[in-house]
């Protein structure tokens, strides 16, 4: 009787179990990672926002979450155009943008209901004045009705739009990148470098104000997620692995920390020369900034060569938690919107010591966990079941 192999148990514990095909976890580490600082970056006068990497460079969570949609939106729906066709795939792209723009709707009855309800309780107007909501409670028809045409966004919610209209107008992308994916990636950065020249966006509600993101800016690092996530990734892994492109790149984040160091940090203050200052501010978040897409070329860059694709790191136990959040992201996202509001609300009415904004920074992002847990394992469930009534 043959001998049955044995794993030692010391290494049966460590053994990374492999990924769903195709499924590449760093995307999914990185928007969950996103999504944290998302959340901690909309709770105002909270120390633990200062882990998030907005404070070490010139781009933030933003840049990541709209990278990792274009890249998982083309490598996803790039498939299925393929084994079904062009309208079939155009159809579950804009299905999937309708039910975005759904949540987006739910979230902002629930938000302005949250914000109004304490701005009644508290008698406190100055809620509704930093939360965006004025318009709203002044008009709330007019209001409403701005935003079901997106015009209308309270503080926090601004990122959800942009990525409505960046799915809704995908479908006739991705069949270009498909096809002609260096013209396309080009004519999306000609667009992005007229939008740094003559700075044109789209009209917000009340009249004088415009998108916070501007779609034909963020546009360019959207299609740029596309066009790595259809093969331009495995092109640029030259440049990737260059030791002089590392270096460049550890250059630039090194610089621009000490800038962004220089806005907060009195004894750097000087740092940045007057001339240099008048070229490269503002930089903009609105419009996507060239320092700020550079800073997450160069951030990139460094990722990839610190976890591999396959890197025992992604195993980590620890690291699952942000995983799943990234995994069920829209979810998160409207969750995240929702507690960082109630979190505010706690540290101005309660108490603002540094152990409660810590307490609710730890709280909020495990929520945002316990609701990721739950939708994984309700999916589970399903497929559970679904293959039980396919196998009977």
């Amino acid at each position: 009787m043959p001998r049955r192999r044995t794993v030692p148990r010391s290494r049966s514990k460590d053994r990374p179990r492999p990924p769903p095909s195709g499924r590449d976890l760093r995307l999914d580490l990185f928007r969950g990672l996103a999504l944290w600082f998302i959340f901690l970056n909309h709770v105002p006068n909270n120390v633990a926002n200062w882990i998030t990497n907005r404070n070490f460079g010139f781009s933030d969570a933003t840049e990541i979450f709209v990278f990792i949609s274009g890249y998982t939106a083309a490598m996803v729906y790039g498939r299925q155009l393929d084994s079904s066709g062009v309208m079939v795939t155009s159809a579950r792209i804009l299905r999937r943008a309708w039910q975005l723009y759904v949540a987006f709707i739910f979230l902002f009855v629930i938000y302005l209901a949250e914000i109004s309800y304490v701005v009644g309780s508290f008698e406190n107007p100055l809620y509704a004045e930093e939360m965006g909501a004025l318009q709203f409670l002044a008009e709330p028809d007019v209001a409403l009705v701005q935003a079901l045409l997106l015009k209308f966004r309270p503080a926090n919610m601004d990122v959800l739009p942009l990525y409505i209209v960046l799915l809704a107008t995908f479908p006739p992308i991705l069949w270009a990148l498909k096809r002609w994916a260096d013209a396309t990636l080009a004519a999306s950065f000609l667009l992005w470098l007229a939008v740094q020249v003559w700075g044109f966006n789209l009209t917000g509600y009340p009249d004088d104000r415009t998108w916070f993101f501007n779609p034909f800016g963020w546009q360019f690092m959207f299609v740029f997620g596309g066009w790595c996530g259809l093969g331009g990734s495995d092109r640029l892994a030259g440049l990737v692995h260059s030791r002089i492109i590392l270096a460049l790149s550890v250059l630039y984040l090194v610089l621009s920390l000490a800038v962004v160091t220089s806005w907060y940090w009195p004894p750097m203050e000087g740092f940045v020369p007057e001339a240099i200052g008048n070229i490269i501010y503002p930089i903009s978040k609105t419009d996507l900034s060239v320092l700020r897409f550079a800073h997450f070329l160069a951030l990139a860059v460094v990722v990839v060569r610190l976890i591999p694709v396959h890197s025992p790191f992604l195993y980590w136990r620890l690291l699952k938690p942000m995983i799943i959040c990234g995994q069920h992201s829209l979810e998160v996202f409207c969750f995240g919107v929702f507690l960082s509001f109630a979190a505010h609300f706690v540290l101005n009415e309660v108490s603002g010591t540094v152990f409660m904004q810590l307490t609710l920074s730890v709280a909020g992002i495990a929520f945002m966990v316990g609701l990721s847990a739950l939708l994984s394992w309700y999916a589970r469930a399903e497929r559970d079941r679904a293959a039980r009534k396919r196998a009977g």
